[in-house]
């Protein structure tokens, strides 16, 4: 059986799954500009880590109410390439800051 923190964590967790998955929604129409205009170009690694950061926390919701068994890459692997994405995107936002990238 479940207890109150464990519903409320896992409703914590579709909540934050539901709002990414709102913003991914809305960010959709940055895909064609972030791919047409260079001065943009961090933002597309930045998408690709808020669809991965969707799927990170519908998944942990999942297991939180022991729908799908604890895999290892759900608690780390995929955070790491969210973390490598954003760390992309600012390496690369800089470099359009310094004007390297035209």
């Amino acid at each position: 059986m479940f207890t109150i923190y464990d519903w409320i964590y896992g409703i914590a967790q579709f909540s934050a799954s539901f709002l990414a998955i709102i913003a991914i929604l809305i960010s959709v129409s940055l895909f064609k500009s972030a791919w047409q205009l260079k001065i943009m170009g961090a933002w597309k690694y930045l998408l690709f880590a808020l669809i991965l950061f969707a799927f990170e926390e519908i998944a942990g919701g999942l297991k939180t109410f022991g729908v799908i068994a604890h895999l290892p890459f759900i608690t780390h692997i995929i955070p790491t390439f969210i973390l490598g994405l954003l760390i992309a995107g600012l390496i690369v936002q800089i470099d359009i800051k310094r004007g390297w990238i035209r």
